[in-house]
C-alpha cells in the first residue's frame, strides 16, 4: 500500500535522504552495499528503482527478503511521516473491507430496479457515472495535505 500511496501522492518522502545510484547487488536477500547498510535504520522505508525483481518500496527489517540480483538503478531512503503511515494503514483496512469487486462501494451500478423494488446510490464524484468510490476519492481530503504537484 505504501508504494500505491506514494505514487498517488507523487511524493516519495525522499527529500534530504541518502540516495545510492549505480550498480547495486542484492545477495542473500539483502542489499550488500556498505554505504546503504550504514545509512539506513531498522524499520525505515526505502525505494528501489531500476531493478528487474525488486522495484518498489520496502521497510528495512531483519526478515526482509529481496530477490537476489545485480542491477543498475537507485536505492533511496525515505522519511515517511507517521501520519502518512497511519493513513496507509487506514486505506489498507478500507480496501480490505470495501475494495473488492463484491463490495457495495465498488458496484458498477448507480441504480437498480427489480420486482417492484428500486434504489439509487449517490456518486462520490458528482458525475453520476456509476463507478464506485475508490480509496483515492474516499480519502481525498486527507491525501491533499501530502500531495506534490
Amino acid at each position: 500500500m505504501i508504494s500505491e500511496l506514494c505514487r498517488e501522492l507523487r511524493n516519495w518522502f525522499d527529500r534530504d535522504q541518502p540516495q545510492f545510484h549505480g550498480t547495486t547487488t542484492i545477495s542473500g536477500g539483502k542489499i550488500t552495499d556498505r554505504d546503504f547498510r550504514d545509512a539506513i535504520k531498522v524499520n525505515q522505508y526505502f525505494r528501489i528503482q531500476g531493478s528487474v525483481f525488486n522495484d518498489g518500496v520496502y521497510q528495512y527489517k531483519d526478515d526482509l527478503e529481496l530477490t537476489d540480483e545485480i542491477f543498475v538503478g537507485s536505492v533511496t531512503l525515505m522519511a515517511i511521516p507517521k501520519d502518512v503511515l497511519n493513513l496507509a494503514k487506514e486505506i489498507d483496512d478500507w480496501q480490505k473491507k470495501y475494495g473488492g469487486v463484491d463490495s457495495e462501494a465498488m458496484s458498477p451500478f448507480n441504480s437498480e430496479s427489480f420486482g417492484g423494488y428500486s434504489y439509487s446510490k449517490g456518486s462520490s464524484n458528482g458525475t453520476g457515472s456509476g463507478s464506485g468510490a475508490g480509496w483515492q476519492s474516499v480519502f481525498a481530503s486527507r491525501l491533499k495535505n501530502w500531495r506534490k504537484i
